[in-house]
């Protein structure tokens, strides 16, 4: 079992290292480890290097393992990096170094979401939607990700039917070692949203209706047109998309999205609560769940 929770984990990161290999053209040199590792870290970095044959362009970094919740297991943090892309996760090795898995520790005395709500950053994020409402569905997106779009499309479907009650924040995650285009979108976007909140859904809706149409090459005319047609003054845009202001809340974003071990586009919190993709199926039970999940605790209070 605990293999298992091990192989389908880091199975995963093998599709991510894999994938960004492909889209990489001049792969980074090895990195070095700093101070002085302990021989579970070397057994744990060589393990991983020996199933997913990660090559010298790989960087492996596995942090030194601490005391975790549970007792007789530890924990350690271990990063898959290729140039600046890095994935991360946390995994548990059983104090005599013999066994490595992954999975989720639960504290049943606690609200299972109420740490994934804490860790979300809404500071300076565009909103829609009552501030109020009793749902808040905060999505990392990415705005070249063609599942990205899948979701603006149920989104576009679904909030109808949920005036009033669903409050839609909105995280940038963009993937610009997959997409190249991306994050020029990201700058486009924020930019929107300084120069009026409300205007950046329309530039979302602009990004995702034309997605097909938008290149590396045409990227940055494309964003000027969609913000003159959001009724944004064309000049002080092209203002914001060539100053740093906006690159560094895109930044801020996709580190905040990292606390919350986010690692792929898009991923949905419903009150907390993780979904990954675009299924509006999910969508809708997840919704529809914590809205009667409210209306029987306000009944229960009564």
């Amino acid at each position: 079992m605990k293999r298992h929770f091990a192989l389908s984990a880091l199975f995963a990161l093998s599709l991510f290292v894999m994938a960004v290999r492909s889209q990489q053209a001049n792969p980074a040199a090895p990195g070095h480890p700093t101070g002085t590792q302990s021989q579970t870290q070397k057994n744990i970095e060589a393990y991983l290097r020996h199933l997913y044959a990660f090559g010298s362009e790989v960087r492996v970094s596995v942090g030194a393992p601490k005391e975790s919740p549970v007792e007789g297991l530890l924990e350690t943090t271990i990063d898959v990096l290729i140039g600046e892309d890095k994935q991360s996760a946390t995994f548990y090795v059983s104090k005599d170094g013999k066994y490595l898995f992954r999975g989720e520790l639960s504290d049943l005395s606690k609200d299972p979401l109420a740490e994934n709500r804490a860790r979300i950053d809404f500071t300076d994020a565009p909103t829609l939607g009552d501030a109020k409402a009793p749902v808040t569905l905060v999505e990392y997106s990415d705005f070249q990700c063609p599942v990205c779009k899948n979701l603006h499309d149920a989104l576009r479907g679904l909030l109808p039917n949920y005036a009033g009650k669903i409050r839609v924040v909105f995280k940038d995650f963009p993937l610009e070692q997959l997409h190249p285009w991306a994050r020029t979108a990201a700058i486009a976007g924020r930019c929107a949203y300084q120069q009026n909140p409300q205007a950046f859904w329309k530039m979302y809706d602009f990004i995702y209706d034309n997605q097909e149409v938008i290149s590396p090459s045409n990227a940055w005319t494309n964003m000027a047109d969609y913000a003159g047609r959001s009724g944004l003054n064309v000049d002080s845009f092209k203002g914001c998309m060539a100053s740093p202001e906006p690159a560094t809340a895109i930044d801020t974003s996709k580190a905040n999205g990292a606390k919350l071990e986010v690692n792929s586009t898009p991923t949905v919190f419903i009150n907390g609560r993780r979904l990954v993709g675009a299924d509006h199926r999910l969508l809708e039970q997840y919704i529809n769940y914590e809205l009667a999940h409210q209306k029987s605790a306000k009944s229960t209070d009564k």
